[in-house]
């Protein structure tokens, strides 16, 4: 008795039975990573918003303190100015031709996920230095800070 071999080959059905479900996930993997590329860009894009409001609140808040009548505001009133503009004081130095502040600006964000969307706090110090012109006017110089170690 001489012994065959046999040669099988699959099914067009049972081929598509297992490449289908591969398929599905590798679909599926790229539009979640695809969601996720565009979240994170979005979240980027949130939170550098923020950081431009925070900019804004500082410049908006040396001006008040430029135009704060007769000369160089106290430490509360500087408080005060600071809270109306979002912001927290954080060192106060005043001379007779100079004020010095340090304030911590904050901006709020949305960041979203997967999971849904939550609201994020993202904040950024300035020094606000204040400055009598020869003309007895006030100049005022806005610079951020890399890191609030006043406190």
């Amino acid at each position: 008795m001489a012994q065959q071999s046999r040669v099988t080959v699959p099914s067009p059905g049972c081929l598509a039975a297992i490449m289908v479900p591969i398929l599905a996930v590798l679909i599926a993997a790229s539009v979640l990573m695809v969601m996720h590329y565009r979240q994170e860009r979005a979240n980027e894009r949130n939170m550098a918003e923020a950081l431009d409001r925070t900019a804004a609140l500082a410049r908006s808040y040396a001006r008040d303190l430029a135009d704060a009548p007769n000369g160089f505001p106290g430490q509360e009133a500087v408080r005060g100015i600071a809270e109306r503009h979002d912001g927290r004081l954080l060192s106060y130095a005043r001379s007779d031709y100079s004020l010095t502040t340090t304030v911590r600006f904050f901006g709020e964000y949305e960041d979203t996920s997967m999971f849904g969307v939550s609201h994020s706090r993202v904040y950024q110090c300035y020094s606000i230095v204040l400055r009598k012109r020869a003309e007895g006017a006030l100049q005022a110089k806005t610079s951020p800070l890399e890191a609030c170690n006043v406190i």
